[in-house]
């Protein structure tokens, strides 16, 4: 991968830094406002999910060597999803929220790939193509 950032994840200003970085990258690589926009929401969620669930973690902004595109890859060293097929349905929260966040992050990208272990933590790769 090329353009790569890592934004390390801890307190609640670094997912509006992770947020930030993706718009800005989408948009200087060539993605229109609305689409650097669903880039930066799906940056926000899934740092926000690194934070909450995860305790922390990275947030990397790419563009991969090999497509063109944008690539977001969460990761957090938490407790991991338990039951990652109950995460991914609409409205499901496990804090109250709208549960939203990994349905609305498969919405706004075009290939998201969920690796979790309980106790281990969860890695996501989201990508975004032109």
């Amino acid at each position: 991968m090329t353009g790569t950032g890592s934004i390390r994840i801890a307190i609640d200003s670094d997912v509006a830094t992770a947020c930030r970085a993706a718009r800005l990258a989408a948009e200087q690589s060539g993605f229109d406002r609305k689409r650097s926009y669903q880039i930066a929401t799906a940056a926000s969620e899934l740092a926000r999910n690194v934070l909450v669930h995860g305790g922390g973690g990275t947030v990397t902004v790419s563009t991969p060597g090999h497509r063109n595109g944008i690539e977001l890859l969460a990761i957090d060293h938490g407790p991991g999803i338990a039951d990652l097929a109950l995460a991914m349905q609409e409205g499901f929260s496990t804090t109250g929220s709208l549960g939203g966040g990994l349905p609305g992050v498969e919405r706004l990208m075009d290939e998201v790939v969920i690796e979790t272990a309980v106790g281990l933590g969860t890695t996501i790769r989201a990508s975004k193509w032109l």
